[in-house]
């Protein structure tokens, strides 16, 4: 961990050398996603309701999953410019260092103009706790916890599987984003309302709706089910897989000789 800290460090002391720059782009990470709320604020301006939620209630549900991937991808950056390492020969040299490969690539890249979506994350869960009409008692404030933290290590498992895939490709596969940016964007609604066939697929194949939705409706009373409190840590077995793609993937690593 002290290690890491200096690395920390570095990366935020050399982000800051340019603090205009530093400024402007987290104002741009914060108005990007500032578009995506105004477009959940539009649709509830002409329907009250979708499939039975309220605007408060899902704006609770957006915070959860804009503030847990603003996270994974602050710190888990490292992973999503993995492949540029493999072209530039920086993992070759990763390699041969005293310090597992999964630390030096964690530690290669810290994103920290993600704070305009932590912000703005922030500022929704101001809006939407008090309004979304749960009554807060401690089990609700764990499971919110709960939602987030788990949330940022599926995240975080997704880069990694990315990652992996480039042990193959050497560029990386575009279509990630389906899953990862495309998780952000479509986890701003419960995942419920995408249909029966995309829910499941959110739960058993990648469990999105593990940390996501089931908890969600615990939150909001739609379920009393206290096993659905629980769902985000049965969704860290996720991790399990995504960790083995990559030791597999590295096993078969060839360098391209940059």
């Amino acid at each position: 961990m002290k290690l890491y800290g200096k690395f920390f460090s570095i990366h935020l002391r050399c982000q800051m050398q340019y603090k205009v720059s530093f400024f402007l782009t987290s104002l741009g990470q914060f108005l990007v996603s500032f578009t995506a709320l105004l477009g959940i604020v539009f649709m509830f301006m002409r329907f009250n309701t979708v499939e039975g939620f309220t605007l408060q209630e899902v704006m609770l549900c957006c915070a959860v999953v804009l503030f847990a991937y603003s996270i994974a991808e602050c710190f888990g950056r490292g992973f999503d410019m993995f492949p540029m390492m493999i072209g530039n020969g920086e993992f070759d040299r990763a390699l041969v260092r005293p310090r597992s490969e999964v630390f030096l690539v964690l530690a290669s890249k810290m994103e920290f103009t993600r704070i305009g979506r932590l912000i703005q994350a922030l500022a929704v869960f101001c809006y939407a706790i008090p309004a979304s009409g749960v009554h807060w008692s401690a089990d609700k404030i764990i499971t919110l916890v709960l939602m987030i933290s788990c949330g940022v290590l599926i995240f975080f498992g997704l880069f990694v599987i990315y990652a992996a895939i480039s042990f193959f490709t050497i560029e990386g596969i575009e279509v990630m984003n389906i899953v990862t940016d495309g998780a952000r964007e479509f986890g701003a609604y419960p995942y419920s309302i995408y249909g029966q066939g995309i829910l499941k697929f959110l739960t058993f194949i990648i469990p999105l709706a593990l940390f996501q939705y089931y908890p969600f409706l615990y939150l909001i009373d739609a379920s009393n089910n206290k096993l659905f409190m629980l769902m985000p840590l049965l969704s860290l077995l996720f991790l399990l897989p995504c960790f083995g793609i990559w030791r597999f993937g590295l096993s078969k690593y060839k360098s391209t000789g940059s």
